[in-house]
């Protein structure tokens, strides 16, 4: 697993609108609480061993902090790292695109562009590697475009990098990150009622052990958790979810997001892995 990772801080972090099921008329962020949150999070990654790296908030982009979302972030041998730019549904996030693209390129990733034309991509929310780096899981049906996970996937093609595209079914689980969580290379946490029955069981097809959570722990992301160096962090610890990282030898650590979701987002949500 990647130990170096990169946060935003959330100095403009608020709800003020509906992008989701979770976001919610007449709804106000506690700022310095949102503050607490994030920094418990960025002292539980640390803690765990990986280096945390941050790009500046914009004034304006509310939702800038779900660092996952504004590209994807790879690596592959011939390239080395690099990243693909989305292209977000909602016009207030494609603003935040070209902040990350800036400070990816900055830090010597290539950037890798797909003409996505009207098609949408949205980053790691809905393109996952498994842990092995062997392929990509991709989802559409929310905010990713079935036609933006074909074109993604012809990019990739030409790198050797084989996808696999799933489609979404459950409007709280707009992005696969908050049903589908990867954690070993034989392991991973699902919520099935995210997925057709078509997608599922090909998705089944991949794991030697699908844990499956309930509608309730995938709603309270659970399965938007956090990987990290023999720990899982999570935002709520059922003992369901508990029985099924202790099979798995992760040590679990609570790390409070109800700020964060609000707005629909957590842990997994709130960064981005740099290989």
């Amino acid at each position: 697993m990647a130990k170096q990772v990169l946060l935003c801080p959330p100095d403009f972090f608020d709800v003020v609108d509906h992008k989701n099921p979770y976001m919610l008329e007449h709804v106000s962020v506690d700022r310095e609480k949102a503050e607490r949150q994030w920094q418990a999070l960025r002292s539980a990654l640390e803690q765990t061993g990986c280096r945390v790296e941050t790009i500046a908030a914009a004034p304006g982009l509310e939702d800038m902090v779900f660092a996952a979302n504004q590209a994807f972030v790879g690596f592959h041998e011939g390239v080395g790292r690099f990243i693909v730019p989305s292209r977000m549904v909602h016009a207030s996030r494609q603003r935040e695109v070209h902040f990350y693209v800036d400070w990816y390129r900055q830090h010597g990733f290539k950037i890798i562009e797909v003409d996505l034309g009207t098609d949408h991509l949205e980053g790691h929310g809905d393109l996952l590697w498994h842990p092995d780096w062997s392929r990509i899981y991709a989802a559409y049906g929310f905010r990713s475009t079935r036609g933006g996970v074909e074109k993604f996937c012809d990019a990739m093609s030409q790198l050797g990098i084989s996808v696999v595209a799933l489609r979404l079914v459950d409007p709280f689980c707009y992005h696969l990150d908050t049903c589908f969580c990867p954690l070993n290379n034989e392991a991973v946490l699902i919520y099935p009622g995210a997925y057709t029955p078509e997608s599922l069981a090909e998705l089944r097809g991949f794991w030697h052990r699908v844990h499956p959570l309930t509608a309730d722990e995938a709603h309270k992301f659970m399965g938007n958790g956090i990987v990290a160096n023999g720990h899982y962090l999570t935002p709520y610890l059922t003992p369901h979810l508990e029985a099924i990282l202790e099979q798995e030898n992760l040590t679990s650590v609570v790390v409070d997001t109800s700020e964060f979701e609000k707005s629909g987002g957590s842990l997994f949500c709130m960064k981005a892995f740099l290989p």
